[in-house]
């Protein structure tokens, strides 16, 4: 067995038990009338603010050190200039450190952070597992850590202050189902993945466990392709899947809107041309993606995290760490971009926005 199916067996094997019992030992019917249930709950508008309504007064003069997996990612460059918007005119200095994508292979960045005496510290897209003798030191230090995406658990993980991401397997769960709903539970599908990140795994398990759950939508293979190196793989990968599968491969489901950003290129779209894909992403919702939608050109929808909502909060939880305040523990809510509803939560701009008036809550307690 290669190296290329030992994983794909690894993530079709991964977490049975990720997926809640609600979609288990249901028949089509049942499971057609929950997912249906599910996609329109998540496709509704995000008009009501469910997040903190108190908390402390925003610290001023601080300096922040964003670390970044990579910053070429739209998430996290989204979430970065959701974080310099939020304290604008409060003195704050937000410094980055980019690792363009090999921070997970450093174990001293952190370390690197503190040396340039930061108040707190932000850690985007790097694994937090692997940033342990960092943190300890953080933590030495009295340097608060924030996680976005540093963990596939929202909340306390250790050596964090809090970590803010979306719940990968719920995220998944609803790209999963979604296209089970938008092909009359028909589809035949190939799953894009990087088990290289545990979060990205955790995404993909989760999207082959609840697509098992589909009666007669058919899982035709798992595709391990690592971010870092499918630009310069995905070509002759596509190609190799048109002939292995022909027009039984109607959909993609994607770990992110990534491998969709690839397939815009001439060479690639005349060879999926015959079989009209639909594609479907559990994230993150990139500018590149609401005009793919809008266009209904490949693909039809996306899991997108509130990215400049996301960069509010991280100031916020700083702040409650620099004020000795309980983390909010609040967690935004699962949205779907579908061509239905990309009008609505900033669509127009090519973003999720939500329509909560989040700034202006925060900004109602920070300066009392």
């Amino acid at each position: 067995m290669t190296t290329f199916h030992r994983k794909s067996a690894f993530v079709l094997l991964l977490v049975s038990s990720f997926i809640s019992g609600a979609f288990a030992q249901q028949n089509s019917v049942q499971f057609m009338g929950a997912a249906n249930a599910k996609v329109a709950k998540a496709a509704a508008l995000k008009s009501k603010w469910e997040g903190p309504t108190s908390g402390p007064k925003l610290q001023r003069d601080k300096k922040i050190v964003f670390i970044a997996g990579d910053m070429t990612d739209a998430g996290t460059y989204g979430v970065f200039n959701g974080m310099k918007e939020a304290v604008a005119g409060a003195g704050w200095q937000v410094l980055s450190i980019d690792c363009r994508g090999r921070c997970n292979q450093s174990a001293n960045v952190v370390s690197q952070a503190l040396e340039m005496k930061p108040a707190g510290i932000v850690l985007a897209g790097v694994d937090a597992a692997s940033q342990t003798k960092g943190l300890t030191a953080a933590a030495l230090a009295k340097v608060p850590v924030v996680g976005w995406h540093a963990s596939f658990k929202a909340g306390a993980v250790p050596g964090l202050f809090t970590n803010i991401t979306s719940d990968p397997k719920e995220a998944a769960q609803l790209a999963s189902l979604f296209g089970a709903v938008e092909s009359n539970s028909k589809a035949g599908i190939v799953v894009f993945t990087d088990t290289s990140n545990p979060y990205l795994a955790t995404k993909s398990g989760a999207i082959v466990e609840t697509l098992k759950q589909c009666e007669t939508c058919r899982i035709l293979s798992v595709e391990d392709l690592p971010l870092m190196e499918s630009r310069k793989k995905f070509p002759s990968l596509v190609e190799s899947l048109v002939k292995r599968h022909g027009n039984k491969w109607t959909h993609i489901i994607a770990i992110n809107d990534v491998y969709f950003d690839m397939m815009d290129k001439p060479e690639i779209e005349a060879m999926i041309e015959a079989n009209k894909l639909r594609g479907i992403s559990a994230g993150d919702g990139s500018p590149t993606a609401f005009k793919r939608i809008r266009k209904s050109d490949l693909q039809v929808g996306t899991v997108p995290e509130p990215l400049m909502l996301h960069g509010w909060q991280i100031v916020d939880e700083l702040n409650r760490a620099f004020s000795d305040v309980a983390p909010s523990g609040y967690h935004a809510p699962l949205h779907l971009v579908t061509l239905q509803n990309i009008n609505y939560d900033g669509g127009p701009k090519d973003v999720f926005d939500p329509s909560n008036d989040f700034r202006s809550k925060y900004q109602a307690y920070w300066v009392k």
